[in-house]
């Protein structure tokens, strides 16, 4: 098995070492287009392999000709807002940058699944889905596994619980307009809403929602070590055909009512990528969430065709 990592920066580096550390793969190729740093960076953490007792082979490349042949593609790469940029200019940007990394790795692995971290987190995903040509079950976004695990562990902190026995669901896009579902929540099987009242559970809700810029205001970076653990989550899923039940981005083309973009919903995920889409029910403020987060990836989309059309975007 091979796993490539598109991105060697913060949230790169700490997938791939996660990946390593699993010891799933034979081989771990970080790309990036900064000489050196991939290279130093897959160097450590082979230094690092006696220690932490993985087999698994690290590297690190500027071009793509290590990656041929790869089962699961991360692509990590992508541009953070900066001051003077406007969201346009940020969209723009990462649709270049993602839709090329994803031809280019497309090109020497055709039978690979991607899985996408760069953001805008859904509409990245959409481009890599166009660029590389895979069927949409092979290409998926990370997101919900994310944000399910700062939604337990913040209720874990309340609770003073294990993290292990907290399980969630979290489902639509990646950002304020996510939706968690309390409804679905246990702790050791035990329906959160019996353990936490309603005014807690909201605010874990809301700090949930809210939680990626929680770390940005306290540091004045985007996080990597929960991104990167659960890109690797996905990867060993795919790569261990474990057919978890996970919340991932994925292409929704009538379920849930919904068509044509790539949302967060539970997935069975496999050697197939996304094998499956389970359709739970939802009562209708749940259903009226999801229906609003899903109008603003589409209102994301439609930005995207007008940068299109606009030239803003090759």
């Amino acid at each position: 098995m091979k796993v490539t990592v598109i991105g060697a920066g913060n949230v790169g580096a700490t997938v791939a070492e996660c990946v390593a550390r699993q010891d799933v793969a034979k081989d771990v190729v970080m790309v990036d287009i900064q000489e050196g740093m991939p290279q130093g960076k897959a160097l450590d953490m082979q230094e690092s392999s006696p220690i932490h007792g993985f087999d698994t082979r690290v590297t690190g490349t500027n071009d793509y000709g290590p990656t041929e042949n790869s089962d699961v593609c991360i692509i990590t790469a992508g541009l953070p807002r900066s001051p003077g940029m406007n969201r346009d200019d940020l969209l723009a940007k990462n649709t270049e940058i993602v839709g090329g990394v994803a031809e280019q790795f497309a090109e020497g692995s055709p039978d690979s699944t991607i899985i996408v971290v760069a953001n805008p987190l859904d509409v990245m995903t959409y481009v890599a889905y166009e660029a590389s040509g895979f069927p949409s079950h092979r290409v998926m976004g990370m997101a919900g596994v994310l944000d399910t695990g700062r939604f337990r562990s913040f209720i874990a902190e309340e609770l003073d619980v294990s993290v292990r026995d907290v399980q969630a669901l979290l489902m639509g896009g990646h950002g304020d307009t996510m939706v968690p579902l309390p409804r679905y929540t246990t702790i050791g099987g035990i329906p959160v809403t019996q353990l936490l009242d309603d005014d807690t559970i909201d605010e874990i809700v809301e700090r949930t929602k809210g939680a990626g810029g929680e770390i940005v205001d306290l540091m004045g970076t985007s996080a990597w070590y929960a991104p990167g653990a659960a890109a690797a989550e996905m990867t060993e899923a795919i790569l261990k055909d474990n057919k978890r039940i996970l919340p991932c981005a994925a292409y929704c083309d009538g379920a849930y009512d919904l068509h044509d973009l790539f949302i967060g919903v539970p997935v069975k995920l496999g050697a197939g990528g996304v094998e499956e889409i389970i359709e739970v029910d939802l009562d209708a403020d749940e259903r009226a969430q999801l229906d609003t987060s899903a109008e603003h990836v589409h209102d994301n989309l439609d930005d995207l065709d007008r940068l299109r059309e606009a030239g803003k975007i090759g």
